[in-house]
Parts: structure tokens; C-alpha cells; sequence
């Protein structure tokens, strides 16, 4: 289902003298969901109704380019890569529309700051993991899906089965919470493909 904004005015114009608050939406789901894609719709239809925004990624991220926020698809937009949240803040004031990718990365100072800029104002689109690749939801992201006014949670195809997936299932051996990956490192699974592989992997490391 399509997300169709609540309003195509500008949301931090001034209604009876006073600066209307903004909103949080945030897009979630697994790897190769389709979560950056729908981020770069969102943004772009923005762009159309001449609102100015500002897109952020973690500046960590460099898989596809060190400047531009860029999906599996290869489609792109222009960012700014910061190393934390407190530059966010930095860069947003003057922009009616913010936008955040890869949100699991920058961590729970996400969730004070998402909600500074849309009190402010302020139309905040957050884009990331909600669960980390052993099942476990993924902080800020599920916090910030509390709060948030908008939330959609995307799924991927199951490459084992070919069922709804919306697990990320790790292919490599490394427990780290953060690593970045693509196909090589990552694969969509659902439930109980997810299931199996983790199963297997326990019964992989008791054997050694």
C-alpha cells in the first residue's frame, strides 16, 4: 500500500502565529525490503510540492556512494553523511523536511532528536532496520515506531521459499551487532526459513 502524505502543505508554515508541529514517519522492515527505495519516493514528492529538505545517512556507510543515499535498486539522492546525531541538528534548521536513512545506526540519541525536529515543525522520514540479524529488534527503530505518527513496515521475498520475509539472515560468521553488508553478507527470510538457518548455525558452532 502506497503511503499518501497527510498533507501537502507545508508542515512547519505558521497557522494563527504559531508554528505548527510537524510528525515522525518512520519505514521500517527487513533487508532488501525496499525501505531506502520508499525514502527516496518520499523525499523526491516532496521535492515536487517545493518543500526544502535535507536527507542524512550515516556517514559509516560508503557501500555504494560516500555522498548519496542509494538503494539495492541503484536509484539515488543527494545526502549528508554525518558521524552523528547532534550534526543533524546542525544541518536541519532551515529545512522543512527531514530526512534520515540507515537510522539504526546513529542510536538512541535518534529518538530525542527525531522528536526536537518534528515539535519544531518539522516533517521527519526515518528510514532503517527494525530487527538486527539475529531476530532482535533493532533500537531506535522500534522506540521510535512508538512515538512515531506514520509507521510502515515493508517486507522482502523469502530467497529460500519464496514467502513473505521480513528477517535479515546473516550468511557469514560474525556476531558483531553492526556490519554492513549486501548479498553476499545478507539474505531475506521468512519465519520459519530464518528459524532453520539459526538452528543450524547453533548446531554448526556446538559441533566444533
Amino acid at each position: 500500500m502506497m503511503f499518501l502524505e497527510p498533507s501537502l502543505n507545508h508542515p512547519n508554515k505558521q497557522r494563527d502565529g504559531e508554528i505548527k508541529a510537524g510528525w515522525i514517519e518512520v519505514i521500517c522492515g527487513c533487508m532488501f525490503s525496499g525501505k531506502t527505495e520508499e525514502l527516496i519516493r518520499r523525499t523526491n514528492r516532496a521535492l515536487i510540492a517545493k518543500q526544502s529538505v535535507q536527507i542524512f545517512k550515516p556517514a559509516m556507510d560508503v557501500r555504494y556512494d560516500n555522498l548519496k543515499v542509494v538503494s539495492h535498486n541503484k536509484n539515488k539522492i543527494s545526502s549528508t553523511p554525518v558521524k552523528n546525531v547532534a550534526e543533524i541538528l546542525e544541518h536541519a534548521a532551515n529545512n522543512e523536511v527531514i530526512a534520515i536513512d540507515e537510522a539504526q545506526f546513529f542510536g538512541k540519541g535518534l529518538l530525542e532528536v527525531a522528536t526536537e525536529l518534528a515539535n519544531s515543525g518539522k516533517r521527519v522520514i526515518i528510514s532503517g532496520l527494525d530487527m538486527d540479524f539475529e531476530g532482535v529488534p533493532f533500537n531506535p527503530i522500534p522506540e521510535l515506531m512508538s512515538i512515531a505518527e506514520f509507521v510502515t513496515k515493508l517486507h522482502a521475498i523469502c530467497v529460500q521459499c519464496g514467502r513473505v520475509a521480513h528477517f535479515s539472515y546473516r550468511l557469514i560468521e560474525s556476531y558483531e551487532k553492526v556490519l554492513l553488508g549486501e548479498t553476499n553478507t545478507y539474505e531475506a527470510r521468512c519465519r520459519h526459513c530464518f528459524h532453520k538457518g539459526m538452528l543450524e548455525k547453533e548446531k554448526h558452532k556446538r559441533l566444533r
